[in-house]
């Protein structure tokens, strides 16, 4: 298989680690606009199955040609990037899945679908930890009760030590951070999608030590297509972002001051925006590599053979020491490059555009984590 990732960021790094371990992958072209981050990329993997090639993801006349040698394309670029990519994958004919980040941006991708079956490929956005490997899990689960009735999610990237002033370290983009604190969260219930505020209806959680006792709150994103897929046959459904005790709190008081806005202000003759200035600053002040987690819990509620049962799937992945990868690289990175090789050997086998609890055999697909050292337990009552 030939591969094309664009973005040699963090996530780009994860992805490409885990394509040049797969046996049946022979090329992968790795695609930025910065020629150093590629060629630091590359020199990081150290594998011969690593090309390097610049590109302006923005312009198609660039894309198109890359994404014609290749069997799939794979997107680790901020989030309003994707329906671009999305579009030129489909001209291209190359089947195509990206991390996520924007449920507007997702719901467009997804319009592609009738174009995207005519030239027989398949579109999956919403590939990364969550949104992804929670929409799996949320399929996976559903599978196996009778009847469901609600389905929660809660999940988070977290240091294993927090430190001053949030409690939190800088894991993938601040800017998809600062949209996932800051737009609506889509959930079920009674039944009906509604939308609802984030970084609202604060809860305690508890994980298994040493993370004790976190705290939960909703989020935009979380539930991605979720709630679309599952309209009509759950009652309940949301998600929550976990962190550290007191992090909503912090967030809460930057939202309040106007600092996460992306309405200019003026400032000696110049506009800057609010929310440019504060994703920098989380970049230089939290944008340290530390050992972190990724936690997730989706527990569902329903009946199983006539009789009242609470299902849950539980992982808890760390930082790999060895090879100084972070578990949210792990977790989001790992993901997406399963759900491209499963598209580069023809195990996904709708053709169009889905979100990945349509379309990603959930078996397959935690089976594959679980060779990467992500494992997935489950518990029932």
């Amino acid at each position: 298989m030939k591969m094309l990732l664009l973005g040699a960021g963090m996530m780009g790094r994860a992805i490409a680690y885990d394509l040049a371990r797969a046996p049946d992958v022979n090329e992968v072209t790795v695609a930025d606009l910065n020629n150093s981050k590629v060629k630091s990329l590359i020199d990081w993997v150290g594998s011969g199955k690593l090309r390097a090639a610049q590109v302006d993801v923005r312009k198609s006349s660039e894309v198109i040609p890359l994404m014609k040698g290749c069997q799939v394309a794979i997107s680790a670029v901020p989030y309003f990037f994707n329906f671009g990519l999305a579009r030129a994958a489909v001209d291209a004919g190359v089947s195509f899945c990206d991390l996520g980040g924007s449920l507007e941006t997702v719901l467009q991708e997804l319009e592609l679908s009738q174009e995207a079956k005519g030239k027989g490929i398949t579109i999956i956005p919403d590939c990364g930890f969550n949104p992804g490997i929670g929409n799996i899990l949320a399929a996976l689960g559903a599978k196996k009760l009778d009847e469901v009735e609600e389905i929660r999610i809660r999940d988070g990237g977290i240091p294993l030590e927090p430190k001053p002033p949030l409690g939190y370290t800088i894991l993938f983009s601040p800017y998809g951070l600062i949209k996932e604190y800051t737009e609506k969260s889509v959930n079920i219930r009674n039944g009906e999608l509604v939308e609802l505020e984030p970084m609202t209806e604060l809860e305690e959680v508890e994980f298994p030590p040493p993370f004790g006792t976190l705290e939960g709150f909703l989020y935009h994103g979380g539930t991605s297509t979720l709630p679309l897929s599952f309209k009509g046959k759950v009652r309940e459904l949301d998600a929550k972002c976990l962190r550290y005790p007191g992090h909503c709190e912090k967030i809460r008081l930057l939202n309040e001051l106007g600092l996460t806005s992306n309405e200019p202000v003026r400032i000696d003759g110049k506009e800057v925006k609010p929310r440019d200035l504060l994703c920098q600053m989380l970049l230089k002040n939290l944008g340290r590599e530390e050992p972190d987690a990724s936690l997730m819990r989706v527990t569902f509620k329903g009946k199983q053979g006539g009789i009242n049962k609470e299902l849950t799937l539980l992982l808890i992945d760390y930082y790999d020491y060895e090879n100084h990868i972070t578990s949210m690289m792990r977790t989001t990175g790992f993901s997406i490059s399963i759900i491209a090789q499963m598209l580069g050997r023809a195990e996904i086998s709708v053709k169009g555009a889905f979100p990945p609890e349509l379309s990603v055999p959930p078996e397959r697909f935690v089976a594959e984590l679980s060779k990467r050292g992500i494992s997935i337990s489950q518990s029932s009552r």
